[in-house]
């Protein structure tokens, strides 16, 4: 565990876990804003969810729940522009009951740079 895992609350991973574990089956879910994905572009395959709705968009029993948000250990990797808005989104979620959730360290632009699956 590093210091920003203790900070956080939530591991700290790299883009290239995070893309390792988005190609085995995780739910990439991209926090930023639209007009930040407009911008920079998005990740094909992730899902967009609002900081600001997390209790109607993630728990199991919301009418509003993400369709793809099915179980309490599924692996959830977390994504925003920076670290400073995906930690707060993966604590969050983790204090929810959220088992299994990572944040990507350097956001979107880390895991462009890095070879992660992109779009403009």
């Amino acid at each position: 565990m590093t210091a920003d895992d203790s900070a956080s609350g939530a591991p700290l991973i790299t883009p290239e876990e995070a893309a390792a574990r988005f190609a085995k089956g995780a739910v990439v879910v991209d926090v930023r804003s639209d007009a930040g994905r407009a911008q920079d572009g998005t990740i094909p395959g992730s899902i967009r969810a609002d900081r600001n709705a997390l209790d109607a968009q993630f728990l199991l029993d919301s009418p509003d729940r993400l369709a793809e948000i099915t179980e309490w250990d599924q692996d959830i990797v977390i994504v925003c522009g920076s670290i400073r808005g995906s930690g707060p989104v993966a604590d969050q979620l983790r204090e929810k009951g959220f088992t299994n959730v990572a944040h990507v360290n350097g956001g979107f632009p880390a895991w462009r740079d890095a070879g992660g699956p992109a779009e403009r």
